[in-house]
Order: C-alpha cells, then sequence, then structure tokens
C-alpha cells in the first residue's frame, strides 16, 4: 500500500482521547460550515473514512476515498480513478501531511475538480505547540509520526496550481495535553487565540477555488468589401467630327 493515502492505522482510536474528541469538535465544526452553501452533483472526502466531514453537505452524491479502512470508495490518492473536471467539492482531512509526494496529490485534486469547484484543507501547524509536541515526541502513533506541512508552502502550492485562497482559520490553542482536565483549563487560549495568536493554532483550514483563465483571440477586423477602383482621368482626344466633340465634351462634364 503506499504511503501516500490517508493518515495513519490508530486514527479511530485516537479520536476518542480527550485530545482526539478536542480535535475532532472543532474540525467537525468548521467542515460543517464550509460545505453547508457549496452546490453541485459530486463531493468526495478523501481520507478518514471513519469520520462523517461532508454530513453538511447539500451535495446529492457524498463519497468517501481511501485506500484503507472502511470508505465508500477504495483508491490510492495520488492516483484516483475519478474523471477529470468531474467533482464540485473535495475535501482533505489531513491527508497531506502523511503523504510522500503531498503536492502530486494536490495535482490530482486540481485535475478532478471543475473549474470553480472547491477544496477544503485542514492540517497540523508546525509553527504551534502541536509542532513543539510532535518534535519532542517519540512514537508512530497519530497524529505525531505525521510531516507536519507549513501553511504558507500549502497556499504556494495552491498557487502554482491556479487555486485562489478564499477563506480559512486556525484553531486548537490549547496545549495538546492527554488529559481532559488540562485541555479545560486552557480552553480559554481558544477563544483568545485568534486575537492574540493568530499564528499559533495547533490546527489550520484552507478553503480554496479552482480558478481557470481562458484564452481570447483579438483577431483584425477584415472588410469583405473590396477597395474601390479610382476613377480614371479622362484624356484630351483628338476630335475630327462635330458629332464626335459634342459626345467628348458631355462625357467630360
Amino acid at each position: 500500500m503506499s504511503e501516500d493515502a490517508a493518515p495513519a492505522h490508530g486514527t479511530a482510536e485516537w479520536t476518542q482521547t480527550p485530545l482526539g474528541s478536542y480535535l475532532l469538535e472543532r474540525e467537525q465544526a468548521y467542515f460543517d460550515k464550509a460545505v453547508a452553501d457549496i452546490f453541485g452533483y459530486n463531493a468526495f472526502q478523501m481520507g478518514l473514512p471513519e469520520l462523517e466531514l461532508l454530513r453538511a453537505s447539500r451535495i446529492q452524491l457524498r463519497c468517501r476515498v481511501a485506500p484503507s479502512g472502511v470508505p465508500d470508495m477504495r483508491a490510492e490518492l495520488p492516483d484516483l480513478p475519478i474523471a477529470s473536471n468531474s467533482a464540485d467539492l473535495i475535501l482533505l482531512p489531513h491527508v497531506l501531511e502523511f503523504a510522500q509526494h503531498p503536492h502530486q496529490i494536490l495535482r490530482e485534486v486540481e485535475r478532478v475538480l471543475m473549474p470553480d469547484a472547491q477544496v477544503v484543507i485542514s492540517g497540523f501547524n508546525p509553527y504551534s505547540l502541536w509542532g513543539w509536541r510532535r518534535v519532542f515526541h517519540r512514537g508512530r502513533d497519530f497524529p505525531w509520526r505525521g510531516r507536519f506541512i507549513s501553511l504558507m508552502r500549502v497556499k504556494d502550492w495552491l498557487a502554482l496550481l491556479g487555486f485562489e485562497i478564499i477563506g480559512g482559520q486556525m484553531a486548537c490553542y490549547a496545549p495538546p495535553s492527554r488529559q481532559e482536565k488540562w485541555l479545560e483549563r486552557f480552553s480559554f487560549m481558544e477563544s483568545a487565540g485568534d486575537r492574540w495568536w493568530p499564528i499559533a493554532g495547533g490546527v489550520y483550514f484552507l478553503q480554496a477555488v479552482k480558478r481557470v483563465r481562458g484564452m481570447r483571440l483579438i483577431m483584425p477586423k477584415w472588410s469583405d468589401r473590396l477597395a474601390p477602383a479610382k476613377p480614371l482621368a479622362a484624356s484630351a482626344q483628338k476630335v475630327r467630327e462635330k458629332e464626335e466633340a459634342l459626345t467628348a465634351r458631355t462625357i467630360k462634364q
């Protein structure tokens, strides 16, 4: 199985922990709000098939895609069996930081999305308390074994692929403690985070639109009419007879 897939094994178990529930509550709230006003025919959630992040979407066909677990469609994310220009919405919940080639996944997303369709991404912020926890954490459990990607890098990748950022948010400012009492004690940081340290959230969200710039050829304005012929100047002729002189004078006038 390719590593360019979903997050890691044990994700479902981790979401049942106090820290996992703390993260899931904020992620679910953001995705519910982001997808509620997006319309279309086909929506796909890439990765984390155990979560229903498309539950608030009004799109009729909603499909969870992952290489393992219990998705609606099993597929490797860098090589999606989905037609080009067919999706109206794609969610990427913590997919890029667990992929060996994250930029290739974004290329595949760009291929699948229709023009003016949207992608919503969530990722762990390396420049946060969660990022520091990952540096000093030893182990292979979720989410610390992922390679956290900075928000600016993801924005650069999206810009290179022709996406336009239309929304985003930070969340999970509290220290990533395993104990619920400490998460509750630092709950004040959640409301103050956007004001006092807006770039230090443990998780970031990005919402982008695929833009396709058309090309318009400016052609010269050709005229179907031919240029009018210039009138020929009358030349002096030698008139021999009176009748010819009268005719020549009439034509000259």
